[in-house]
């Protein structure tokens, strides 16, 4: 029987609630396959590999891996922005010399859409250079936006059930909020992730599908100008005396002096001004219908990592996706993702399938125009008989310690490294 090869997990990307789900559903299915060896996580993602930093994860005590399901975010393994480009071959060579020089046979990429086309990239060039080896993508965003508009590809990625359950619980405690302090703050403006696409902010209306709450969204894709929502709050504070705002970081307020990631993604978090400020600016400058200003709410990275608002249908979802990757390793199936496509029933129901990397590497989903309420800024039924079934029923049960979330703490136990030590070619001065 011939030895066997080890893989490499590596994530890349904003995290979420559930990314370790993913994580902890690779390493447990691992641990049964006879034909993978010592699974190692690259610590903070694809700079793990190139700087050769290696955790063991299969020496890591069972119980701390399925904390992973009550942990958030990636501070077990790391995540990272780094992107290799083409032109960084000298990055690539690094890439195969570390996986060459640890036996690596396996190498498995949780992330979104760039982490898609990295892992189609390592693959290929793993095949050309003569090296075993098997790559494997694991889907994984907030934003929903890795695939196809038409759900053909991937139904919804891992993290998007919790950032919608987050959401439904923010504009409910924001409606309280809004409707007990409205004589003098009749507007809240709520700012939601979603820099081109609209998946989260529209999940602000699971928080009122019956439409009881003065609640408008604007998405990245509404067609409305700073003008008409003026408008339009206006209406609602004569119609409600108050208004709930929830906006896209992506909608169009103008310069907001755009601060951008290695992948030329904008960090809205980062820049210079946020959306939110701006809407409220605009409005208390242009007047409100009523007494009183509007104010303005910017969550932040809370919105991937809070877990006491992770939907327990997401993190069942993204385990399976994992276990799913790691069985397509074990069975030599390169240049897949691991995917969830919804069942067509009545009753909602998922199965787990792979697409091609091609496919799916840089692709980027769009949302619906047909789920874009007629007057601009609101979603339709069809959008909640979508997300609806994603963010569960149910509340997650943490595990704690003296009143403090319990989460995985792994062992610093390192593969020893075999090569030279090495500066990415991105970090070079």
């Amino acid at each position: 029987m011939s030895t066997p090869k080890n893989m490499v997990v590596a994530q890349s990307g904003g995290p979420s609630a559930v990314i370790n789900s993913s994580l902890r559903g690779i390493i447990e299915t691992a641990r049964h396959l006879d034909n993978i060896g010592t699974v190692y996580g690259a610590r903070h993602g694809i700079e793990g590999v190139l700087k050769e930093e290696l955790l063991d994860l299969t020496q890591q005590c069972p119980d701390e891996v399925a904390l992973l399901r009550a942990t958030p975010a990636a501070g077990s393994i790391g995540t990272c922005r780094y992107k290799v480009k083409p032109h960084q071959t000298e990055d690539f060579d690094r890439i195969i010399e570390v996986l060459k020089a640890h036996n690596v046979g396996y190498f498995l990429y949780i992330g979104g859409n760039d982490s898609m086309d990295t892992a189609n990239k390592v693959a290929k060039l793993g095949q050309e250079r003569g090296l075993d080896l098997v790559g494997i993508g694991v889907p994984k965003t907030i934003d929903n936006d890795v695939g196809d508009s038409e759900f053909q590809l991937i139904d919804h990625t891992p993290g998007y059930g919790s950032v919608s359950k987050y959401w439904m619980h923010m504009v409910q405690y924001a409606n309280e909020e809004n409707n007990g302090s409205c004589p003098p703050d009749p507007v809240l403006v709520l700012q939601a992730m979603g820099r081109r696409i609209g998946f989260i902010p529209a999940a602000a209306r699971l928080a009122d599908p019956e439409r009881k709450m003065p609640l408008q969204i604007y998405m990245a894709e509404s067609p409305c100008s700073m003008e008409e929502m003026h408008h339009n709050v206006n209406e609602q504070l004569k119609q409600d005396g108050r208004c709930i705002v929830v906006v896209s970081e992506g909608f169009d307020v103008g310069d907001v002096g755009e601060v951008k990631d290695s992948f030329g993604h904008t960090m809205f978090s980062s820049s210079k001004t946020t959306v939110a400020s701006m809407v409220v600016n605009y409005l208390n400058e242009k007047g409100l219908a009523v007494k009183g200003k509007a104010r303005g709410n910017v969550p932040g990275t809370d919105q991937r990592n809070s877990m006491a608002y992770a939907s327990t249908v997401d993190l069942d979802e993204a385990y399976r996706a994992g276990e799913m990757a790691a069985y397509m390793a074990s069975r030599g199936e390169t240049g897949f993702m691991s995917t969830i496509l919804r069942a067509d029933s009545d009753v909602y129901q998922v199965y787990y399938d792979k697409v091609p990397l091609e496919k799916v590497a840089n692709s980027e989903r769009m949302f619906p125009k047909a789920w874009i309420a007629d007057n601009g800024y609101d979603v339709t039924d069809d959008f909640l008989k979508y997300a609806k079934p994603l963010v569960g029923s149910e509340m997650l049960t943490l595990p704690m310690v003296d009143g403090r979330a319990r989460m995985t703490r792994f062992k610093k136990i390192y593969a020893e490294q075999k090569l030279d030590s090495y500066v990415p070619q991105a970090d070079r001065g």
